[in-house]
């Protein structure tokens, strides 16, 4: 299997998988082959496996190789793959990571270690990640409402200048815009432009295209969507581009409920057929008969608008 590294070039759509279950919890190795079908169908420029959403904390490092080979093979290198580094110790950061890209990931995204709190702190670690995972195309993961770290607009600019394998930022701040706007800046004017892709559950996806991100990493379980509006923003029909995006803005708010988002997100991808069950590990939330109907018809809705906008109703799979 030869990898499709990601490099400075990389744009787009990256999809953060979801991992799926059994019934029973164990890891679902035919619906993993399933969903990689389901998101590279919708367009997907890329995918991110054992992403936070992936519940990667709750998965052995049994499961976890044996998810990401199974994942891997089913892309079979026709888009890059990104696996989420769950570990902040270096001799297993640095084991893992040469197990995934044996098996044919992109990169490696890191977020960084809970605790740190100066910036060189911060700029210690990843000076330290990028020196021991040296060849290793890594992304940088800025998540501060999950790790509880926050890096500033400079520090993140100052290791992208200076930590070559650092190749993408995902960025994940919340609110963000003015952050994103000042480290795209820095890379065009004065430093090493890398590509930034955003999270959040697109939330405020349409600003940040226009702030100067290059396309989005994020789970939402209407994956066309994410990639419909890049593509539209990216041939210069920014109006058009926000009012599709408008028809999902319900769904993607229903999302980013905390604590609830990834059991909906589930149930959503079970419903289009993409996975068999929805089921999450524990600890985790697990919906009600009343959730689960307030989803329903949600989806209802999604699918009269796009029927309304002349677009493919692409809501089923």
């Amino acid at each position: 299997m030869t990898a499709n590294r990601i490099d400075q070039s990389a744009r787009g759509v990256y999809v953060i998988a979801a991992t799926p279950f059994t019934a029973e919890g164990a890891v679902d190795h035919d619906s993993t082959r399933r969903l990689v079908d389901f998101y590279l169908s919708r367009g997907a420029h890329g995918l991110t496996a054992l992403g936070m959403m992936g519940e990667q904390q709750k998965l052995s490092p049994e499961e976890s190789f044996a998810f990401v080979e199974t994942f891997l093979k089913r892309v079979d290198a026709r888009v890059p793959v990104i696996v989420g580094a769950a570990t902040p110790w270096l001799d297993n950061l640095k084991a893992f990571a040469a197990r995934m890209m044996d098996l044919g990931a992109a990169a490696i995204m890191i977020a960084p270690m809970q605790g740190l709190r100066s910036d060189e702190q911060i700029y210690n670690f990843f000076g330290q990640v990028c020196s021991a995972l040296d060849g290793i195309p890594v992304v940088l993961q800025d998540y501060p409402q999950t790790t509880g770290v926050y890096m500033a607009p400079s520090l993140i600019s100052r290791m992208i200048d200076e930590f070559d394998n650092i190749v993408m930022f995902k960025h994940e701040d919340y609110p963000g815009l003015a952050k994103l706007s000042a480290v795209r800046s820095h890379g065009e004017a004065k430093g090493r432009r890398v590509p930034i892709l955003v999270g959040n559950g697109a939330i405020h996806y349409p600003q940040e295209l226009a702030r100067g991100a290059d396309g989005a990493m994020t789970g939402f379980s209407f994956p066309e969507m994410t990639v419909d509006v890049y593509e539209l923003w990216r041939q210069g029909k920014s109006e058009e581009a926000e009012t599709l995006y408008d028809a999902y803005l319900p769904m993607v708010r229903h999302e980013l409920q905390p604590g609830l988002g990834l059991a909906i997100r589930k149930y959503v991808l079970a419903r289009r057929g993409a996975i068999a069950t929805d089921h999450v590990r524990l600890p985790g939330p697990k919906l009600s008969a009343e959730d689960k109907s307030e989803i329903d018809r949600l989806i209802r809705r999604l699918e009269r608008r796009l029927a309304e906008l002349g677009r493919p109703v692409k809501v089923s799979a």
